[in-house]
């Protein structure tokens, strides 16, 4: 057979017919023929392949989404290859070169920190991509967004809270997450405004920039105590994992949670149903931030038009909250504190 014949043939063409596509493919599994990928790739000037860059593999957040991306690109027959960033700007912008050196067919990027001053070189790179929860305004025409609506999950947490009573409420945040933070923050103090309370500024702490995330529970462990005695009877915290260290914070105090103190995360990540007491929190819908941000690529790849997304979040109430356990007379609420016994 010709070389055309058998290229064909392998490729499932329906210009062969079915005997000699059998044949061919039959033959091809016996010797153990691979096609080479690099060679079709250079013909067609496509790899059916995507890079998918994540803050870490050991963020509980990533896995869903992970799976979201994953779940559309198999469908579509596309690779996708997996990199980690771990919080720092310049690592992410290495790896997206770096998927660009690789010819990727277009570049995923979670919780991106890249700003402005990597303009320059991202000017360089003409690959779709697409942001999932960017954490800063990165310039490009390239470049398409989808996200959850911050601050409109950070207005249900604390709507929560105000509902059961609480009057003092908290805020633990975190500045390497710049985007996030602000616009839960802004929820925050929205909900407050609207319930007729006048925030405190010593209700509010955030983590250290430049901070990994897998510090998350050690900051909001150690954050706590500070908030702890400006009188504050509940706290809502940036994440699920800043919100287990607040856990963990109570019970080194001896606080009772949700009896003397209540406590609300954001992502609902699967730990979150498990620790002592569930969390209460914010539901991130983080499979389908995944297969959005997909198959926003696809449309991308296919000349169709791309509108930048916004995912809407659901308040999931678990053991974590509880009205407040003494009700307070003043205008800033009653501060409940216990120290720990022995």
């Amino acid at each position: 057979m010709s070389h055309t014949t058998v290229s064909r043939a392998l490729r499932g063409s329906p210009l062969i017919s079915a005997d000699v596509r059998e044949q061919v493919q039959q033959l091809a599994l016996e010797m153990g023929y691979t096609p080479n990928a690099v060679a079709q790739s250079l013909k067609s000037q496509q790899t059916n392949t995507v890079g998918l860059v994540v803050t870490s593999i050991s963020d509980p957040f990533v896995g869903r989404v992970v799976r979201g991306v994953d779940d559309v690109a198999q469908q579509a027959h596309i690779s996708v290859f997996l990199a980690g960033s771990y919080n720092d700007p310049d690592r992410e912008m290495a790896v997206i070169e770096t998927f660009h050196k690789r010819r990727v067919d277009g570049i995923l990027v979670a919780s991106s920190l890249i700003s402005a001053r990597y303009a320059s070189r991202l000017a360089h790179i003409h690959v779709p991509t697409v942001l999932i929860n960017p954490q800063a305004d990165m310039p490009g025409e390239m470049l398409h967004a989808v996200a959850v609506e911050d601050a409109r999950g950070a207005v249900q947490a604390v709507e929560h809270l105000v509902g059961l009573g609480h009057r003092a409420i908290g805020y633990l945040g975190a500045a390497n997450r710049p985007r996030s933070n602000r616009l839960r923050l802004e929820g925050y103090h929205q909900a407050l405004k609207a319930a007729g309370i006048e925030a405190d500024a010593d209700w509010v702490r955030l983590g250290p920039a430049g901070h990994p995330q897998t510090e998350d529970v050690a900051d909001g462990r150690a954050m706590l105590p500070e908030l702890l005695a400006a009188g504050i009877s509940a706290v809502f915290c940036i994440n699920d994992m800043v919100a287990i260290g607040a856990l963990l914070a109570c019970r080194d105090l001896g606080l009772a949670v949700p009896g003397q103190f209540s406590i609300v995360g954001f992502d609902d990540i699967e730990t979150a149903q498990y620790v002592t007491p569930p969390l209460t929190t914010v539901h991130q819908p983080k499979l389908r931030l995944g297969q959005t941000a997909m198959k926003m690529m696809l449309d991308l790849w296919a000349n169709r038009p791309v509108e930048e997304q916004l995912l809407g979040t659901d308040l999931v109430v678990r053991g974590s909250t509880a009205p407040p356990a003494v009700q307070g007379t003043s205008g800033s609420g009653t501060r409940v504190f216990a120290k720990k016994q022995g």
